[in-house]
């Protein structure tokens, strides 16, 4: 980040076509997946979110979301269901590792708290570990629930080639797990002290010749209260060097959150360790938790 951002609600045509812009430098040239800029000013007119964050008037990063309802429970009435529906959330390339993503998303809380509403769901890609250690470890979104091709087969650079599988995750944003998350910024959790405290690695993983963390099939037992699935670190990267191994670990890793959440296990923690020959990252699940209060 090169300046000081200003953080402010996209208001003008103008502004909207900004968010093109930027949409494709962040996921590449295919238009399916740009939101048009007529769209994104209804969605302003309509009284949904839409914020950015500028560097001047450059517009660097944005997010959109709206009101929706909560799938589970159908029967219930809208107004019982309300909750926030986070649609897509963009920095560009230049501005990432900045904190633009944590300051988007804290004022997004802000804004559902506003409306009234204790629920902000969105999807994610589970083995992005990136968007991981933002969702999960910073702000204390939870997870339990896992959708195959949800998007179905994707074009952009970065999701070309590899099956759409999302996590749904939920933000409960007045509980105290939430509140904790947003107020203990940084802090690291240690792997070796969630092992020696029960904890269990749910996948096997190794590396093989050349170095790479590759994923190792066989059954999953669980064994605990705490589970721990490990992803590959860059999974961006991985794409670029071995395609066909990151197709393998989504095929792996869909296995173990199928299985673990079927058991009654949600996602509540995650883990960047950098200490190691090469970075590690683990999603810690625990069993029977409700963070919602």
């Amino acid at each position: 980040m090169k300046a000081t951002l200003q953080y402010r609600n996209l208001t003008t045509p103008e502004e909207c076509l900004q968010s093109e812009e930027l949409q494709r430098a962040v996921w590449g040239e295919y238009d399916l997946h740009v939101i048009p800029w007529r769209l994104t000013l209804d969605l302003i007119h309509g009284g949904s979110l839409v914020l950015g964050a500028y560097d001047g008037e450059t517009l660097v990063g944005f997010i959109i979301g709206f009101l929706g309802t909560d799938h589970k429970s159908p029967n219930r009435p809208a107004m019982a269901r309300l909750k926030h529906t986070s649609h897509i959330m963009g920095v560009h390339p230049d501005y990432r590792d900045a904190g633009v993503g944590f300051i988007l998303k804290s004022m997004q809380r802000d804004h559902a708290i506003q409306q009234g509403v204790r629920l902000v769901t969105w999807t994610y890609d589970p083995l992005q570990s990136r968007n991981a250690y933002l969702n999960i470890r910073r702000l204390g979104a939870v997870c339990n629930d896992y959708i195959r091709e949800y998007y179905g087969k994707m074009e952009d650079e970065i999701n070309m080639g590899i099956p759409s599988d999302r996590f749904r995750v939920e933000w409960w944003v007045t509980s105290n797990h939430v509140k904790n998350r947003l107020e203990s910024g940084r802090a690291s959790s240690d792997l070796a002290a969630l092992l020696s405290s029960g904890a269990k690695k749910l996948n096997s993983t190794e590396l093989n010749s050349k170095g790479i963390l590759e994923p190792i099939d066989g059954d999953l037992e669980l064994g605990g209260s705490t589970e721990l699935v490990e992803i590959p670190s860059d999974i961006n990267a991985l794409r670029e060097i071995d395609p066909d191994l990151a197709i393998s670990w989504r095929f792996h890793t869909r296995k173990a959150f199928e299985v673990a959440f079927k058991s009654g296990f949600m996602i509540t923690d995650f883990l960047f360790i950098k200490d190691e020959k090469l970075p590690r990252s683990y999603y810690v699940l625990s069993f029977g938790e409700d963070l919602a209060e």
